[in-house]
């Protein structure tokens, strides 16, 4: 969804936020964000449906919302987007013919709402998460955080505005998901974890044909850095994350190469790259991505963590974990893992669990993404707190 938002995102200033800002921010995060009843911030009592506003009537705000829709303890009471089309075909998605819409992140923040779902394009995260920080609204935000680092920075700082009992997640389906979270749990029975790889391998996204000039940069943001991140950052982000949770910590340098092997027709993306992350003890993490799969429709998405007594691998259909000569344990997960997290932003709103605030690890997240791009655009070895200052 466009706004001001290009000219005031080119205004952010360069500040030196180092490591020690970050553990701060997580610091009072943590203090501030126990369990709290969530009428301190909306008055949304336990006995009433969350009101919910969807920021960006785009495809995937649109489809996530339908979660908001069938989940009895919410329902969808708003829409907002530039565009007159997204708002009408959003409508459609959702099944509802008779409800409040309007022009602008503002104006909708201003309406009688409990909570906000941010589903514009990446670009425009950081913007939008501070009107919806100042305006006390709870908040769901697509993942990445933002493109660039000066995004990632102005997250952070908007994070520390937030009101105690403010729930915030960011759309890491993963972290969510009951068999992820089960995988998670089981991490110590491999032992040491020595290595650890992950890739999206796939196909290409949608491309939106019939627009020029600027509406065509806007309504395919997917395919211009600027907009979206490049692959690694808008999509791939969600395997980072999960390397993320499981390691607990965050890479220290990275190297590695990117190609645009058939995307040749728009934008400047690339679509094939891989990356080797350094983790601050040393351990090599390698991710690698691509999306020139569409005919065959062959895909390899998820994550595997190799340890000292065996090997545990996630993806959203579920997890393996090999140990030894002894056969593969397999749980599987058959159902999209966005309704936990819909589900427990629900929740988490009503005050029937600790109120989240993940921010701070998915602003980490998006920052390993954008230091895989930089150091294939720059074809050399880049560190965390160079590209976190950039």
């Amino acid at each position: 969804m466009a706004s001001q938002s290009e000219s005031n995102a080119s205004e952010t200033t360069r500040s030196e936020t180092t490591r020690r800002d970050l553990v701060k921010t997580a610091a009072t995060a943590a203090a501030g964000f126990t369990i709290v009843n969530a009428s301190a911030v909306r008055g949304t009592a336990q006995n009433s449906k969350v009101q919910v506003g969807l920021l960006g009537a785009g495809r995937r705000g649109s489809r996530v919302s339908r979660y908001f829709v069938q989940n009895e303890n919410s329902e969808m009471t708003a829409l907002a987007d530039v565009y007159d089309d997204q708002l009408e075909a959003s409508k459609k998605t959702l099944k509802i013919d008779q409800i409040q819409t309007y022009k602008s992140a503002g104006a909708i923040l201003d309406a009688d709402i409990d909570a906000v779902y941010i589903a514009t394009p990446p670009w425009l995260h950081p913007e939008h998460f501070e009107l919806a920080v100042n305006s006390g609204k709870h908040i769901l935000m697509e993942k990445p955080v933002a493109v660039d680092s000066a995004g990632v920075r102005r997250v952070l700082a908007a994070a520390k505005k937030l009101k105690p009992g403010q729930v915030v997640v960011v759309d890491f389906q993963q972290r969510y998901g009951n068999h992820y979270i089960e995988a998670f749990e089981r991490l110590g029975e491999i032992g040491e974890i020595g290595m650890v790889r992950s890739a999206w391998i796939g196909s290409g996204l949608p491309l939106r044909e019939g627009h020029d000039g600027i509406e065509e940069k806007i309504r395919n943001w997917l395919f211009y850095k600027e907009r979206g991140g490049d692959i690694i950052v808008e999509q791939n982000c969600h395997n980072l994350d999960v390397v993320r949770w499981f390691t607990g910590v965050h890479p220290v340098s990275a190297n590695g190469f990117a190609h645009r092997a058939f995307r040749t027709d728009i934008g400047d993306i690339v679509d094939t790259f891989a990356v080797n992350y350094k983790l601050p003890d040393g351990r090599v993490y390698s991710h690698s991505g691509n999306q020139i799969c569409a005919r065959g429709g062959y895909k390899d998405v998820g994550e595997y963590f190799m340890g000292r007594d065996g090997v545990i691998s996630t993806t959203r259909q579920g997890y393996h974990i090999q140990m030894g000569g002894e056969d593969p344990v397999f749980r599987k997960a058959d159902y999209d893992i966005t309704k936990d997290v819909i589900d427990k932003f629900v929740q988490g709103v009503r005050g029937e669990i600790p109120a989240q605030n993940d921010v701070v690890e998915a602003c980490e997240s998006t920052l390993t993404g954008i230091m895989g791009r930089v150091a294939y655009e720059t074809g050399r070895t880049v560190t965390w707190d160079e590209v976190l200052n950039m």
